[in-house]
């Protein structure tokens, strides 16, 4: 298992680019879909917190 701590713009970027990579593949590559959609369980919610 791995440990990754990304900053609020990094994990945007990361959800940004499974979705473009989700809406890259055909009905061919559904093993690729799933796994990408399952990674994008795991990944957190952008929080975005507001300094006052």
């Amino acid at each position: 298992m791995y440990t990754i701590e990304l900053q609020a713009e990094e994990l945007q970027l990361l959800r940004s680019a499974l979705r473009s990579y989700l809406q890259a593949f055909g009905h061919n590559e559904a093993d690729l879909v799933q796994a990408a959609k399952t990674l994008m369980l795991k990944l957190p919610e952008v929080v975005e917190s507001k300094a006052g």
